[in-house]
């Protein structure tokens, strides 16, 4: 019987692995699309991106646990978390995420975690805080050795790839918060970027040109409510992207399918947000909501899911 090269089954199998990602959806999940003011329908902001078996969660705002659990599962295993910048409404989910999901998949492997400088600190100090309820946990059996953390702290361009995934991070503008990344994710032909908080950036557009499904921030108001309150305009619209800066990014970017979320809006309807971002951009776009569910395959499919109760 012939033997053929050990070279040419690897060669095969990767072109296979290829096929089926490029045959597959990617799915992404709106988990929070709100701001930092609460709102009882929109949490903090937070997205679940799934490629196949693999589960990224992309910040971690207020609610994320309940969200993820409604998306998800309690179980489920997270491949990795990435924090786009250290703002606490993009980062205060995080201990019940990190903790639960440690607790109910008795994960045994540190959870990969990738953010801007400060991040390796910052979930230091929050082993120290939780330092009472971890050892009980592991007490109770939960595996010690599932409860740390695989930083890395990101510099513009860093590319990381796992399996057939690949995430870009680049930096945005969110100044003065420096750094801040937006992110590009890639699985075979199928693609989602995400801005983080940003003003207009042209690095993100660079970044993201052709990209099937782009999910953007927007700050805006109404003409009235800016007159009555000028440090909104220069400190929350200042440091953010507003509708018609955002249509000039969709315009150019041409992305299948463009998304609301983690809306920093006063007194404009979705309607008005809508139309302001139709001064500069035609093409398809959506507000986002919690739990707004799109699978990015040769089109981009919607789906509203509200599940009533949590999957578990």
């Amino acid at each position: 019987m012939k033997k053929f090269p050990r070279m040419i089954f690897v060669v095969v199998a990767l072109f296979l692995m290829s096929a089926l990602a490029l045959g597959q959806e990617l799915k992404v999940t709106l988990l929070g699309s709100g701001e930092y003011f609460p709102q009882p329908d929109r949490l903090g902001p937070s997205i679940l991106v799934e490629a196949g078996d693999q589960a990224y969660v992309f910040d971690a705002g207020r609610g994320v646990l309940q969200r993820f659990a409604e998306a998800a599962g309690f179980d489920t295993d997270i491949s990795a978390v990435f924090f786009t910048h250290l703002h606490s409404d993009h980062v205060m989910g995080f201990p019940g995420l990190w903790l639960a999901t440690w607790g109910f998949s008795r994960r045994a492997q540190p959870l990969r975690v990738f953010g801007p400088t400060g991040t390796q600190s910052m979930l230091e100090h929050l082993r120290q805080a939780f330092a009472f309820d971890i050892d009980i946990r592991i007490f109770e059996g939960a595996l010690e050795s599932g409860v740390g953390f695989d930083v890395t702290e990101l510099e513009d361009g860093f590319v990381w790839r796992d399996g057939d995934v690949s995430v870009h991070a680049f930096e945005v503008d969110h100044s003065p918060v420096k750094p801040a990344f937006g992110y590009r994710i890639d699985w075979g032909s199928r693609s989602v970027a995400l801005s983080g908080d940003t003003k207009y950036s042209e690095a993100l557009i660079e970044a993201t040109k052709g990209v099937d499904l782009l999910i953007h921030e927007v700050s805006d108001a109404s003409e009235e409510f800016i007159a009555q309150n000028p440090r909104f305009k220069n400190v929350v619209m200042g440091h953010h992207t507003t509708a018609a800066e955002a249509g000039q990014v969709f315009a150019q970017v041409k992305p299948k399918l463009a998304v609301y979320a983690h809306m920093v809006t006063r007194d404009l309807s979705f309607d008005e947000l809508i139309q302001k971002t139709r001064t500069t951009y035609s093409g398809p776009i959506v507000v986002g909501e919690d739990l707004m569910t799109f699978r990015v395959g040769d089109e981009v499919a919607v789906v509203i899911n509200r599940p009533s109760q949590i999957r578990r």
